[in-house]
């Protein structure tokens, strides 16, 4: 899917290098005597934490992810994976615990986003 680098806000998700990352600064130059103004996106990959950079024409395409977000039931918790089971599709997975989210255990739910074959925990429901 393409959006417009002008339809850009903070908060929302492009395709970076072919990793889905969330936008978290937006900065654009003037448009110069003989081109279009220049817009650096600067976002964070959601699955590796690694910043990136996209820098493009503000009238140019960017490629924005398809992500979808879950609530599945935790089966099991070992070491920092947790046996996930999808609450809609019954579908059984492995994800691994982020350090920053606490009170994952046995029969509580979590929710978690998934895009391009990829999933990740988001939070953990109390």
């Amino acid at each position: 899917m393409f959006a417009s680098m002008k339809d850009l806000k903070v908060g929302k998700y492009v395709l970076i290098d072919d990793v889905p990352c969330r936008v978290v600064d937006i900065e654009s130059s003037a448009p110069g005597k003989h081109g279009a103004a220049k817009m650096r996106v600067t976002a964070i990959g959601i699955f590796d934490g690694n910043k990136k950079t996209l820098l493009k024409p503000s009238d140019a395409d960017a490629e924005v992810p398809v992500i979808a977000r879950k609530v599945g039931q935790v089966m099991n918790v070992s070491g920092n994976t947790a046996q996930v089971m999808d609450s809609e599709s019954f579908e059984m997975f492995d994800l691994q615990i982020p350090e920053d989210i606490t009170g994952v255990e046995a029969g509580k739910e979590v929710d978690y986003m998934q895009a391009m074959g990829r999933k990740v925990m988001t939070r953990a429901r109390v």
